[in-house]
């Protein structure tokens, strides 16, 4: 399965985040949290956030947090679960693939690739069916505008020639995400989301600095701790984070996010939105990482949640991906014979 074709998956109240209304106080925990040498509160090593739950709650679930009997029928359930089940079979090695369309490279990994998890996360100790906690329906509240801006992306990235540009034109349009050059999904933040592999992030931390580096694509965040926000021009991939401690809290605040992934998602935000993360260790194997959404132009409300990230084995291994890959020829003679028949039929204009 192609990084495109998992962005485009993974798109499709008891408690809320600890920041202003709508929130729900909560009793103060007795854990008190290790501190560094320097002081901070200690948030260092190397953390997993694997789960089945998403950002966005399944359909026809209502409920954000669930018994166990009600969890085990989402994880029947769960699409890549049963993907995972359905493609354990190896393909075949000895002969070229049947013909397929323009969609048959999404059929590129099997259940080898996947490892999503097999529960629901537990979040303060209960299970989850979303990360989002508010608004109550679990889901994200797009506006119209965003609505717009992201379908004239989606539009414009998997189109193909004929269709007035796309991935497939040239070498210099394929994504950089299928180069393995950036993550995808929302694993490197702002609100550092669970992918159907490689959900494993190290957190090392200085006087002056945070960095949080995830798996996949080896995406880093260096958080500068009481630092100012730089010039709106300047668009960092990852967004523009500045952070500072709260008590026992890191708290992280993202503008200013590069214009490719604003509109790409999964957290949509346009040059007046902003991001707010609190981490704080809640236990010796608990991050709470909570997120709130604030953006007039791309939703309709504020929006957030909280996502669990427990203690993992490390260390975390080089991702690499993409050496020895020599398939961009074939990929792009395979969308001109795609084009080529799509003439013939009379249903697309040349190019």
């Amino acid at each position: 399965m192609t990084f495109r074709s998992m962005q485009t998956m993974m798109w499709t109240g008891l408690i809320a985040a600890i920041f202003t209304a709508p929130a729900i106080a909560q009793s103060p925990s007795a854990y008190v949290p290790p501190k560094t040498a320097f002081g901070h509160p200690d948030l260092q090593g190397v953390w997993t956030n694997q789960s089945i739950t998403g950002l966005t709650r399944p359909p026809g679930v209502t409920s954000l947090v669930v018994s166990d009997a009600e969890a085990a029928k989402i994880v029947a359930n769960d699409f890549w679960i049963r993907a995972g089940e359905g493609q354990s079979e190896p393909a075949p090695t000895d002969k070229p693939p049947e013909e397929g369309d323009a969609r048959f490279g999404d059929q590129g990994y099997n259940s080898f690739w996947l490892d999503p998890g097999q529960s629901l996360a537990r979040v303060r100790g209960e299970l989850r069916t979303s990360w989002i906690t508010y608004p109550k329906s679990g889901q994200i509240p797009l506006s119209a505008e965003a609505r717009r801006q992201i379908g004239a992306y989606q539009a414009r990235r998997a189109g193909t020639s004929y269709m007035e540009g796309g991935n497939f034109s040239d070498p210099e349009e394929l994504p950089i995400s299928e180069r393995c050059l950036i993550g995808f999904s929302g694993t490197g933040g702002p609100v550092m989301l669970n992918p159907i592999y490689n959900s494993n992030y190290q957190i090392v931390q200085t006087p002056g600095h945070v960095m949080i580096m995830a798996e996949m694509v080896h995406d880093a965040r260096i958080i500068p701790i009481n630092g100012h926000h730089r010039p709106d021009i300047m668009k960092p991939w990852l967004g523009d984070s500045i952070g500072w401690y709260e008590g026992d809290t890191l708290v992280v605040e993202t503008r200013n996010l590069h214009p490719e992934q604003a509109v790409s998602g999964p957290i949509f935000l346009s040059s007046e939105g902003k991001v707010t993360e609190r981490f704080t260790r809640t236990s010796e194997t608990e991050i709470v990482h909570e997120f709130r959404v604030e953006d007039p132009l791309f939703y309709t409300e504020t929006w957030g949640g909280e996502i669990a990230f427990k203690t993992k084995d490390g260390p975390i291994f080089e991702y690499a991906c993409h050496e020895g890959n020599y398939s961009v020829p074939g990929i792009l003679a395979g969308s001109r014979v795609f084009e080529n028949k799509i003439r013939a039929n009379g249903s697309a204009p040349a190019r």
